[in-house]
């Protein structure tokens, strides 16, 4: 990797003119949008980006778009994904630029990352120097979990191929404007089950004539804690959290049945198919030790996120050069929350950064509001990685 490549340029070209990308972010939270309902962000997106000499073609995955810049005769191509949608959660700020969509805001930083995104965009079509081709992806629903597989299914890499593909996320807690990179399972796998506990009901005063569901579940959720702490090899890394529980009406009334949900997070496909086994077999014994009986829904959500070591080292060299030793947070570990950024990774070779946001409010709380210091690190690490990533040969 040539030195002259990561130049302080970017951040020097960037710091002058980031103002129009605040405003725009702030913009964008002002006026958010639900999975597969986010059109005006990704018009948004696409004028901008065509006006910039983009190629953008709209209406992949419904609202998703895909801008490309080709320089030179480079036949290598870099992608860079942002996810656009918000979250179902009222806002609680009390901004000026809050949400003025009831029940709707952005809790998660994806306006943020459009922005980001936007602003690398402009700075690499006016000044990047690079031989192949740029691929910008703007993901509907990844909240959801749908975006990245519905674009998937449309051809997004069979359309729009790319050697390596990389995405990023803001992270309250984190040094502000540092970066974290891991190497391997980044973010959880997520699964979901629904559990139906079916006794019989009635009286309180004479719970020998039941069979009582309540009972049951309490047990069950104890049990459901030894998967973990029995059956999971120590080394290894597994939550299960029963989250809603649902029975019953009146305190002196035994139901007839009891409803749990609960989240399973994994790092390792042996450890998720041991979850898949593990969580009906003892939620069915617990239950059959009772005399009721139990219903198990289990569904595979996200799958673990696993960054790709050689792309995940390369993002870690630009960002040192680029933003020195400093900016790299040291000893940074996995997150056990999710990313659908994962099914991209399935796909082709690459890695999901973490931006360190300060203190504040953590993620999907109705107090959340990006940090728009991070408009600077995020873009220049774009476009650092871009001109080193296509550098010619």
């Amino acid at each position: 990797m040539s030195e002259t490549l990561l130049r302080p340029g970017p951040l020097a070209r960037l710091a002058a003119g980031l103002e129009p990308f605040a405003a725009l972010r702030r913009d964008l939270h002002h006026h958010p949008e639900l999975a597969f309902a986010e059109h005006r962000t990704a018009e948004t997106a696409a004028r901008m980006l065509a006006g910039w000499g983009y190629q953008v073609e709209s209406g992949i995955a419904g609202t998703g778009l895909v801008a490309t810049l080709q320089r030179g005769h480079g036949r290598r191509s870099l992608g860079l994904r942002a996810d656009m949608d918000a979250l179902p959660i009222a806002e609680q700020t009390g901004l000026p630029h809050a949400s003025r969509s009831p029940g709707v805001m952005h809790a998660c930083g994806h306006d943020g990352h459009v922005a980001i995104l936007l602003a690398a965009a402009r700075d690499l079509a006016l000044h990047g120097e690079f031989d192949g081709r740029l691929t910008l992806i703007f993901q509907p629903a990844e909240e959801t979990g749908s975006g990245a597989r519905r674009m998937l299914a449309e051809g997004l890499f069979d359309r729009f191929p790319v050697d390596a593909v990389y995405g990023l996320h803001s992270w309250p807690g984190e040094a502000e404007g540092r970066f974290g990179f891991v190497e391997g399972p980044a973010m959880a796998a997520v699964d979901l089950a629904l559990i139906s506990i079916l006794g019989r009901g009635g009286h309180g005063a004479a719970p020998q004539e039941t069979v009582d569901p309540v009972v049951v579940a309490a047990h069950v959720i104890t049990a459901l804690q030894t998967v973990v702490s029995r059956n999971l090899d120590p080394l290894e890394m597994a939550v299960v959290t029963v989250g809603a529980i649902q029975g019953g009406e009146a305190a002196n009334v035994i139901p007839d049945s009891v409803s749990l949900k609960l989240t399973a997070r994994s790092y390792r496909e042996a450890a998720r198919a041991l979850l898949e086994r593990r969580i009906p077999a003892i939620t069915r014994a617990q239950a059959d030790s009772f005399g009721a009986t139990a219903q198990v829904e289990y569904r595979r959500g996200f799958p673990a996120l696993v960054n790709h070591a050689a792309e995940t080292g390369f993002a870690r060299d630009v960002a040192r050069r680029l933003l020195g030793q400093d900016a790299i947070l040291p000893d940074f570990r996995p997150r056990t929350a999710s990313e659908d950024f994962a099914h991209l990774l399935l796909a082709r070779p690459g890695s999901y950064l973490f931006l360190g946001a300060g203190e504040g409010p953590a993620l999907h709380n109705p107090r959340f509001d990006f940090n728009d210091a991070l408009l600077l690190p995020g873009a220049a690490l774009w476009s650092g990685l871009a001109e080193a990533y296509l550098a010619p040969s």
